[in-house]
């Protein structure tokens, strides 16, 4: 319930500071004195967008400040899902600053207008014309029923389900869209693929191939030079081992007499020993030698490829190569593996379309079991509020489509006269019975869940008499199980409250201010006598407030 209002430089505000009680309370005043300023500064508090325009002082900051008692309201989950400090008297505050810039708390947490809205909805439902057309909408009219259905429980398993069937959905159209992109590229990919895996890269050592194809294209000139270095050592009497040999036969005639000219022979002995050993490696180099030439074409063939691979696919090295290969090889995969993935993507979206279907049908029974009983008491609220021929018709039809709260398609009908036919609100009831169909509506829902504080602005607008005194009685009786506040210019309406505020004007140096008291006892009865009769109050007029306060 909404327990004090702070406003402070709104409009014809200059500082207001009120307290309500719970149950029933009375907001009169004349016309023009400021009541839609009252309901302009608690508008902001629910979220709604600034205006500097509405500053009264543009030096001065504007704030409005509103606190509730929510101990009963179930909103601590709402609290921690929107990050916010829970505390049974919430407070919420708007400012205007000099600059225009609005600002928003609550609980003294900085919020957005959207977080503001999403709370403050929970906290209080300022009833007007505008809202009245509520009734028209689809969304409104299933919040009825739903609420008399006892819902609660199978929408929230309805729409976690529902989420999680749109999810997969979104996955099967994004599987099948993959899969049209990489058809495309399939085929091409599988023939890139298929050229790759001709070469076995695991085998292969660029390097080791390259050494090889230089020994097998140079055959002929490798043994032309090792002959020819041959001759050159072992050649007769001109050859190096000759030489050598004349000269080791030199000097072992001298080696006797001294040590450095044995060293000298050892020396021409040990070259000698290691140019036999020369010419041996050379001979069998010679003798290695062969002529492949169909192992120098595979080799050829091969380094070809692979150099043709690396061209064609801008790959620097043998490894660029390898990852590329294994690239498309992935592509391929995921595009043979893809009927298989759609195809268990289709099994979870028919898993959720049957738990969908199983929780809508039972939504759909239990509120077809509960629309006579409300189709009665909407008829005979009204009948009470000067509606005795209304008669409603509440059609509601299973559809194929999975919509957000259900398969139903819903329709509220009115026969507001004898002898009219049935047809929508927006088409058959008038202004004046709207907003009496929404407080029949209002006043059942108040039965069945707990409504935030309800603020009804001017609903009595063109009714007099018994039926204003009936919706006194209505809102009375509502505000046995919420706060309900009323703006109203009917005495029958104002003498049921519980509390009882006026707004007036006042002038003070030509400047006029808007102000709210609550009135006592003796000033209610002036009030109502006023509401009855005029500025100029008369005894049957005293007589008749008391009697209806009474």
């Amino acid at each position: 319930m909404l327990t004090s209002l702070y406003i402070k430089n709104y409009a014809l505000i200059d500082e207001l500071n009120v307290k309500f009680n719970n149950g029933l309370t009375i907001i009169t005043g004349e016309t023009g004195a400021g009541k839609s300023i009252l309901l302009g500064g608690l508008s902001l508090v629910l979220g709604k967008r600034a205006d500097l325009s509405q500053v009264k002082n543009s030096n001065d900051k504007c704030i409005i400040e509103a606190v509730f008692d929510i101990a009963n309201y179930d909103l601590k989950a709402l609290f921690e899902r929107q990050d916010l400090d829970y505390d049974v008297q919430t407070i919420i505050r708007r400012e205007i600053l000099p600059s225009g810039k609005s600002r928003a708390f609550i609980n003294d947490t900085p919020v957005t207008l959207d977080d503001l809205s999403s709370i403050s909805s929970y906290l209080i439902d300022i009833h007007s014309q505008h809202q009245t057309l509520l009734l028209t909408e689809d969304n409104f009219q299933f919040k009825v029923i739903d609420a008399l259905a006892k819902n609660e429980e199978e929408l929230n398993a309805y729409s976690l389900v529902l989420g999680a069937y749109k999810t997969a959905e979104k996955e099967l159209a994004s599987l099948i869209s993959s899969k049209a992109e990489l058809i495309k590229e399939y085929d091409y990919n599988l023939f890139l693929s298929q050229e790759l895996n001709e070469i076995d890269f695991k085998k292969i050592n660029i390097q080791d191939l390259e050494t090889q194809y230089e020994a097998l294209s140079n055959v002929e000139v490798i043994e032309e030079k090792l002959a020819a270095a041959k001759s050159i050592l072992s050649t007769d009497d001109i050859g190096v081992v000759d030489q050598l040999n004349s000269a080791k036969q030199e000097l072992t005639k001298i080696a006797g007499f001294g040590t450095s000219y044995e060293s000298v022979r050892a020396r021409i002995v040990s070259v000698s020993i290691e140019l036999d050993d020369l010419l041996l490696e050379i001979d069998n180099l010679i003798d290695a030698l062969v002529t492949e030439p169909e192992e120098l074409e595979r080799i050829s063939n091969t380094l070809q490829s692979l150099n043709n691979l690396m061209q064609k696919h801008s790959a620097s090295n043998l490894e660029e190569l390898i990852s590329i290969k294994e690239d498309l090889q992935e592509k391929i995969d995921n595009t043979e593996s893809l009927d298989a993935s759609i195809a268990k993507q289709e099994k979870i979206i028919a898993e959720h379309k049957q738990k969908l279907g199983a929780i809508a049908s039972k939504i759909h029974e239990k509120r077809k079991k509960v629309i006579p009983t409300l189709i009665s008491k909407l008829e005979h609220i009204l009948g009470e509020l000067g509606m005795p021929n209304a008669k409603f018709k509440i059609n509601l039809e299973p559809t194929k489509a999975f919509m957000p709260n259900g398969k139903d398609a819903l329709q509220f009908l009115l026969m507001a006269n004898k002898g009219s036919s049935y047809n929508e609100l927006k088409k058959s009831a008038s202004g004046g019975e709207l907003s009496r169909i929404m407080l029949a509506i209002k006043s059942i829902l108040a039965e069945y869940v707990q409504l935030p504080s309800i603020m009804f602005d001017e609903i009595d607008t063109g009714v007099s008499g018994e039926i204003s005194n009936k919706m006194g009685d209505i809102m009375k009786g509502m505000s046995q199980r919420m706060q309900v506040f009323t703006i109203t210019h009917l005495p029958q309406i104002a003498a049921k409250g519980i509390s009882h505020f006026k707004v007036f004007k006042t002038d003070v140096n030509e400047v006029t201010h808007t102000n709210m008291k609550k009135l006592n006892e003796e000033d209610r009865i002036v009030e109502i006598a006023q509401m009855l009769g005029g500025i100029d109050v008369t005894e049957s007029a005293l007589a008749h407030a008391k009697q209806l306060l009474n």
